[in-house]
């Protein structure tokens, strides 16, 4: 689904990312971790069109989109999500929903005016889509609260919604467990697996929160200092002595991230790459 080649992002005399290559296969759950740092959100940011590479390719579905902005990448079925949310906090959840489809008739002010018919019928349509998206995530209770009002949970499990009002093929996830209680994690999780496995949804994951990982994905991809260290399943990586120095330095011991991010912090707490 997604093909990253070689790709580098320099910023001035700082090189964030540093010649990372690695394939999402259509259909996985597909992790990205590594240490603040590492250059994990930079990489997204680049395959999200936010900026492109300095140097390097990314390809969706064989397609070259390097460097395209990301509302032509929406087009073309590619979405993410933020690790903290960016919901319209002064509009409800249903309201949040309603206004991803794209190229809707009621959005051209003409049609408005003289085909009105046509989009009260596109809005009964966009509506049952919305139901069906909050009955789906367990969120029906809070359809009419404004956006902004949400626990930070909620706000995730809205983000989720967003990506099911589109026609996504791929979804990148940042951090979808960041500042979560674990009920709503739990309630994230099983989205996100029910999305993969009963509709096809690909996703690749930044996350720090191991166990979530573990749950989530395979394979895992592991990044430090803007490089790709290792790949492979999430029990063979806790036992990678390259992954553990990472993670926990040299002159660390103990198990590698139940739930630790480097440095002892919680794993709900932000990344800085």
């Amino acid at each position: 689904m997604i093909r990253i080649d070689n790709v580098s992002k320099t910023f001035g005399g700082l090189q964030a990312v540093r010649g990372v290559s690695f394939d999402v296969a259509q259909g996985s759950i597909t992790g990205l971790i590594g240490p603040n740092g590492a250059g994990k959100s930079t990489l997204f940011n680049m395959v999200a069109g936010l900026f492109p590479p300095s140097s390097g390719r990314v390809l969706l579905d064989d397609e070259d989109i390097t460097g395209l902005p990301p509302h032509k990448l929406f087009h073309r079925g590619l979405v993410r999500t933020f690790q903290i949310p960016h919901e319209f906090s002064r509009m409800t959840v249903r309201e949040n929903l309603m206004v991803v489809p794209p190229s809707q008739s009621g959005e051209n002010l003409f049609k408005a005016w003289l085909r009105w018919g046509r989009v009260k019928d596109e809005d009964s349509e966009v509506l049952a889509r919305v139901d069906e998206v909050l009955d789906f995530l367990e969120i029906t209770h809070v359809a009419d609260e404004l956006a902004g009002n949400l626990s930070g949970g909620q706000k995730k499990l809205l983000d989720l919604g967003r990506t099911m009002m589109t026609d996504a093929k791929m979804v990148l996830l940042d951090e979808p467990g960041a500042g979560v209680n674990r009920t709503l994690l739990g309630k994230i999780r099983e989205a996100i697996l029910r999305l993969n496995r009963e509709r096809g949804y690909t996703f690749c994951v930044i996350e720090h929160d191991m166990d979530l990982i573990s749950a989530l994905c395979d394979p895992v991809h592991v990044m430090a200092n803007g490089e790709l260290i290792a790949s492979g399943a999430m029990e063979d990586l806790r036992r990678n002595e390259q992954v553990r120095e990472a993670y926990l330095g040299g002159g660390a011991s103990g198990r590698m991230g139940e739930n630790v991010t480097p440095g002892g912090t919680s794993a709900n707490q932000g990344d800085a790459s």
